[in-house]
């Protein structure tokens, strides 16, 4: 992990929520040393983003220039191996396209061949590009420009429009949540308010503690009573958060003993049923054909039925036996 390379990534402005997530776990896999080689089974489970969605936002970050992709090859087995991330802050970042290429790396093949090959902690992986074999002459990565090979959709779109709604309905909640710390709407936020560690702790908030935005915000300018100034990031208000889900809880825990007592309390008071409701209950049973069993029924409720009208005979020696 490299601590320039996440506050280069939080600086980004004009991003999409979705692809600074991505431009951020790419920093986060960035080693100052040997570069950044996370392969893209690593990545799309950071990001928790299928791999066709993860090479859109590699794409379009790319297309910002904000990354650039080397792909790697094995020198000897010429197989392709995962693919060096060139980060926009770096020194070995390319400036202009070479008009050979396309890709910004200048030198002959033979430059490149001899290149080292960085250990990067990640697995054998090739430093800079050697000879790509036929087979990989083209990448296997998404690109609209030069792989007409498309990987099918592994998500509905409806299913993206959905993430994206929820996404922006929680960028309105974090903003709010900040207006209500203290923070006004165009102030510049300290390093832990800022990016996506910040606003993954918040919705731990939410998923483990069972907290409400709207209760979430209440508990945020409570603590503005006894704390003027804006919290040192959202860990300092856990404990605030912990207690009004506590709180919650047992409230929660008192109104459902308090109903279950009412309903008792209202099953207690109510009259016991007439001798004509019990004779009509029993006589319903007699009539039916559903079971009945054996001494179900006292001789005392059959007089009752009898003098009723409610059974025959018939139907009682039929239905009840002595």
């Amino acid at each position: 992990m490299s601590h320039k390379a996440t506050v280069w990534a939080i600086q980004q402005r004009g991003l999409k929520p979705a692809t600074k997530i991505v431009l951020w776990f790419l920093c986060d896999r960035h080693n100052p040393d040997f570069g950044c080689f996370p392969t893209q089974a690593r990545l799309a489970d950071d990001a928790e983003m299928s791999i066709s969605a993860l090479n859109g936002h590699l794409a379009k970050l790319e297309e910002l220039r904000l990354i650039h992709r080397v792909r790697t090859h094995d020198p000897r087995t010429h197989k392709r191996q995962a693919t060096r991330y060139i980060l926009g802050f770096e020194d070995s970042f390319p400036q202009v396209p070479t008009p050979e290429t396309g890709d910004g790396i200048s030198g002959t093949n033979k430059e490149q061949d001899d290149a080292p090959i960085p250990d990067s902690g990640h697995g054998a992986i090739s430093g800079f590009p050697a000879k790509p074999s036929p087979d990989f002459g083209q990448s296997h990565l998404r690109n609209p420009e030069t792989n007409l090979v498309r990987e099918p959709l592994r998500k509905p779109v409806k299913e993206e429009e959905g993430a994206a709604a929820r996404e922006a309905d929680f960028d309105r909640f974090f903003a709010e949540l900040l207006q209500a710390l203290g923070f006004d709407a165009n102030a510049i936020l300290p390093a832990w308010w800022q990016g996506w560690p910040a606003r993954t702790h918040v919705r731990r908030w939410i998923d483990d503690l069972g907290l409400t935005v709207d209760r979430i915000i209440e508990v945020a300018r409570e603590t503005r009573t006894d704390h003027p100034n804006p919290p040192d990031g959202p860990k300092a208000l856990n404990r605030f958060m912990e207690r009004a889900a506590a709180r919650d809880a047992q409230a929660a825990i008192a109104t459902s003993k308090g109903t279950k007592a009412k309903r008792r309390r209202k099953a207690d008071a109510a009259p016991p049923p007439s001798e004509d409701e019990l004779a009509a209950f029993y006589a319903a049973k007699v009539n039916s054909d559903e079971y009945l069993p054996t001494g179900m029924i006292s001789t005392a409720m059959c007089g009752l039925m009898l003098a009723r009208g409610l059974v025959t005979r018939e139907r009682l020696s039929q239905r009840v036996v002595r």
